[in-house]
């Protein structure tokens, strides 16, 4: 397995159907290159809900999103100011580690010629 020494975390975006380019969009402004979405179906709480006067929708998507440890805060923010719980989005977004991963080599590359870039302006 290949070992990337937990240079990137995994954020998943858990969003109302349709709203998966209002995450995208904040995502790569604030520095993620791209994701996955995939089509997924909630069951939430009633009771919780009617708490919270949330009208819960069973059609969401999900956004996963590999960043670079150093943007995933600034990544995390912009998703959720733009399709956070308040939103039309009515989003949760959570990170995880990615400690070991295989096939991550396009990402590093397309970093590191960012980088390059960066540095020569």
């Amino acid at each position: 397995m290949e070992n990337r020494n937990d240079k990137f975390d995994l954020l998943i975006c858990i969003v109302n159907k349709g709203t998966t380019d209002l995450v995208m969009n904040a995502a790569r402004k604030a520095g993620a290159t791209g994701g996955t979405i995939a089509v997924a179906r909630g069951t939430g709480n009633p009771d919780l809900a009617k708490f919270y006067g949330l009208a819960i929708q069973p059609e969401k998507e999900m956004v996963f999103i590999v960043v670079k440890k150093e943007v995933k805060d600034a990544v995390m923010k912009a998703v959720y100011d733009e399709a956070g719980i308040d939103t039309t989005g009515q989003g949760i977004l959570f990170s995880l580690p990615i400690t070991e991963a295989v096939g991550l080599d396009p990402i590093v590359k397309a970093e590191e010629e960012k980088d390059e870039e960066n540095i020569e302006k």
